[in-house]
């Protein structure tokens, strides 16, 4: 990620953080409709990206990527579009 700043290739990187429930019950529901698998498959699976999803996240900070709600992204995009960046 240092190298892509360096570069001028790159303004910002954010992980979405989002209430786990609420991303669980909205796959489960987009899937179910969808009927991509058998619902017990899709439960299951469910279950276990709910589970992983903080280690996902840790990971994404990790790699220096910022946590952040969806919120905060779209004015962070906004104000950089706009040529005035916000400070970190």
């Amino acid at each position: 990620m240092a190298e892509c700043r360096r570069r001028g290739l790159l303004a910002g990187a954010y992980a979405l953080r989002r209430p786990r429930g609420a991303t669980f019950l909205r796959r489960l529901a987009r899937d179910l409709a969808e009927q991509r698998k058998a619902p017990r498959v899709l439960l299951r699976r469910g279950v276990a990206l709910l589970r992983a999803e903080p280690a996902v996240l840790r990971r994404q900070t990790g790699l220096g990527a910022e946590a952040a709600r969806a919120g905060q992204v779209l004015r962070g995009v906004a104000a950089l579009l706009s040529g005035h960046p916000r400070q970190s």
